[in-house]
């Protein structure tokens, strides 16, 4: 006589379950150590893995991303994102502002406003997309347009971790703003398999820091 109905569906679940759980452990991850031609850490470097099997390129939904205005400044700094996402530029300051952007990438320019008016932009492309504000010139902030789902952004140790990857063949490579040289050259192909995380380090020759006076190149008071 067979199993019960119940008793089926109980192993059935752990069936699913230990499937499921196979599946998180097969899991890969990759850690990233990014420093200056002086030994210290670079924080807002992009680490992107790119599968080299097309059947690991998850086709991830892009999530919605926000950029916010504080203090007349862009927050993030960098912000990457997975091609086709919408970006949303809320205005938490109490003057107005007018986001812009020459890229080729994406060009695109949202009106004077203040608040949650200006609507999402999407971003279809691959790049870098490099921000500015007409009201405000020291207004500068980066997106990184990524064509994989796979990325990562370091923090202030200059450190990232990029995990829940499938496992196989990777080409990884790093982008930072100030960065001398392309992102092509800091390119490394690896292999990464479950249980094993693989870490890699770069050292980046750094731009020195360019920074345009906070003072606004409109006439009207009005836009501090």
């Amino acid at each position: 006589m067979g199993l019960p109905l119940l008793v089926k569906v109980f192993a059935a679940g752990i069936g699913m379950a230990m499937m499921i759980g196979a599946e998180t452990a097969a899991a890969a991850a990759l850690n990233a150590s990014v420093m200056d031609q002086h030994g210290k850490p670079v924080a807002d470097t992009v680490v992107s893995a790119t599968p080299l099997d097309p059947k690991n390129a998850l086709r991830a939904k892009p999530p919605a991303v926000v950029i916010d205005q504080v203090d007349k400044q862009f927050v993030a700094y960098v912000t990457p994102i997975y091609v086709g996402s919408r970006v949303r530029f809320p205005n938490n300051d109490n003057v107005r502002h007018q986001v812009y952007s020459f890229s080729p990438a994406k060009r695109f320019d949202l009106p004077l406003y203040a608040g949650t008016d200006a609507p999402p932009v999407l971003f279809d492309k691959p790049g870098v997309v490099v921000l500015g504000c007409n009201i405000h010139d020291w207004m500068i902030g980066y997106i990184y347009v990524s064509e994989t789902p796979f990325f990562a952004k370091t923090v202030s140790a200059g450190t990232a971790s990029l995990e829940d990857l499938p496992s196989g063949d990777y080409l990884v490579k790093i982008w930072h703003p100030r960065m001398n040289g392309t992102e092509e050259a800091t390119s490394r192909r690896v292999t990464l398999t479950a249980g094993t995380p693989v870490n890699l380090e770069w050292q980046l020759t750094v731009k020195p820091t360019f920074r345009i006076p906070r003072v606004s190149g409109a006439a009207s008071p009005g836009y501090p």
